[in-house]
Parts: structure tokens; C-alpha cells; sequence
């Protein structure tokens, strides 16, 4: 199989490794590589998909939302949140397929974090469209730096979310960031993690990010970046290999990057 990563930057992605050892554990020959591209560079991907010379894509930021444009068609969490994560070739036709969405759910449950409990998510990417759709039976609130941002992500959604400004807490609220905040050890907004029931932070780095190690010493219930990034990469695995995704060696993989 040849895959890729499509995105800019990809250079500090964990993903390469995680498929290396899937792919190794299942007996699958094969390559994933990160390609840090534009727009034209997703649009040429695409293309290679449709002709076969690859067999399949996972789009990460900024490129989630072209991506879904770019398919054939979607799934039913494509079409909701109008983002992409995952690339694959139905004869002629490209799939998208959004296992950020999936991978949400299962780790939210898995985790228990609070389901009755209200939701701040952070961001108004693609990202942030798949939480919303992930946990939207919630309570749920979405802060961005550009408040119309935040608004449209709640629209083409469809979903009820309340738009919260900047750095606004929300008290008992789990904590979604789906921003890249923390990639490069930056901060949340002080006083978020600080006053939330729990935290689900999509981003990740060298080390754990600020936001998780101060849930971890508040005793919050956490779910961090590279727990997510398993996560969606084994929905991945099984819309383009067809079996379950060997998670214990995938989990392996990223916790020794």
C-alpha cells in the first residue's frame, strides 16, 4: 500500500511511525509518507488516488475542509461538518471519510469523560466541526479568537452551540482544544483547564502540553493529543486495510516518537 500524510507543517508528525508499526504488525507491506503541501499539492493527491498510483490520503490541517470539498462524496459526518480526514478511491470515485469524529466518541467514552456535562470547545477548524458533531447531544460552547469563526463553525454544523469569547471559562465544562495551541509548549487561556471537568486536547508535541499536565495535576479525567491521533489513524486503518486496527502496537509507536 503507499499512503500519505497531507498537510502544512507535517514534519513533526507522529503519524509515519504509528502506520510503519500497523502496517508492520498486520503484515502488510506498504509506505505512509507526510507531504507537506498546499492546496494544489491536496488537488494532485486527489488525482493520484482516482488513478490508483496511491491508495489513500489523511488530510490534517489546514487542508481538512478542501479535502471534503475536493471527494466525490462523504459520509454522513463529512457532509455535517464539511471536513475531511481520510481519503480513499471507490473505483473512480473519492470517499472522505472523518474518523476524527469516530475517534471522539470512542475516546470520550473509553476515558469517561462526562457526558452530562456542558462542552467549550476551542477553535473553528475542521477540527472543531468534528467535536461538534462528536459530542453534540451536549451542552456546547465554541470559542475562537474571531468570533465569527466560531459562529460559522456552529452553522454549517448544525448543531446548537454558543459562542463564548476568548479565553472565556466555562465552569465544569470539558475542555476541548482544538487549536494547535501547545504544539510548541504554549498555554491555553489561564483559568480554562483550571475551572473544566475534564480535557480533550488534540494537540500534541515533544512533551505533553501545558493544558494536559495541568489536568493531570488537578486530577481532571484527560484525553491528549497522541491518544487522539491513535484513535482517528485506526478508523484509517480499517476503512482502507478492511480489519482492525492493531492498536497495542499503533499505541507503542506513538508514545516511543
Amino acid at each position: 500500500m503507499r499512503l500519505v500524510l497531507l498537510g502544512d507543517p507535517v514534519a513533526h508528525s507522529r503519524s509515519p511511525a504509528i502506520w510503519a508499526a500497523a502496517l508492520g504488525a498486520a503484515g502488510i507491506g506498504g509506505t505512509y509518507e507526510a507531504r507537506p503541501v498546499d492546496a494544489a499539492g491536496v488537488a494532485g493527491a486527489v488525482a493520484e488516488i482516482r488513478e490508483g498510483s496511491l491508495d489513500g490520503a489523511n488530510v490534517t490541517m489546514p487542508h481538512k475542509e478542501l479535502a471534503a470539498a475536493l471527494a466525490d462524496r462523504g459520509t454522513a459526518e463529512v457532509t455535517r461538518c464539511e471536513a475531511a480526514n481520510t481519503l480513499v478511491a471507490e473505483g473512480r470515485h473519492i470517499v472522505a471519510h472523518n474518523t476524527d469524529v469516530l475517534g471522539v466518541r470512542a475516546l470520550w467514552e473509553a476515558r469517561t469523560l462526562p457526558s452530562d456535562a456542558p462542552v467549550l470547545i476551542l477553535g473553528a477548524g475542521g477540527a472543531a466541526a468534528a467535536v461538534l458533531v462528536a459530542v453534540g447531544d451536549q451542552e456546547c460552547f465554541i470559542s475562537a479568537r474571531h468570533p465569527r469563526a466560531a459562529e460559522a463553525v456552529g452553522e454549517r454544523v448544525g448543531g446548537s452551540a454558543t459562542v463564548v469569547p476568548w479565553g472565556h471559562a466555562v465552569t465544569g465544562a470539558v475542555v476541548v482544544n482544538a487549536t494547535p495551541l501547545g504544539m510548541h509548549g504554549e498555554e491555553l487561556p489561564t483559568g480554562l483547564v483550571e475551572q473544566a471537568g475534564g480535557l480533550y486536547d488534540l494537540a500534541y508535541g515533544d512533551r505533553p502540553t501545558p493544558a494536559i499536565e495541568t489536568a493531570h495535576r488537578l486530577g481532571l479525567p484527560a484525553v491528549d493529543g497522541l491518544d487522539h491521533l491513535v484513535a482517528q489513524a485506526a478508523g484509517s486503518f480499517e476503512i482502507w486495510v478492511g480489519m482492525a486496527a492493531p492498536i497495542a502496537a499503533m499505541v507503542g509507536a506513538v508514545r516511543m516518537g
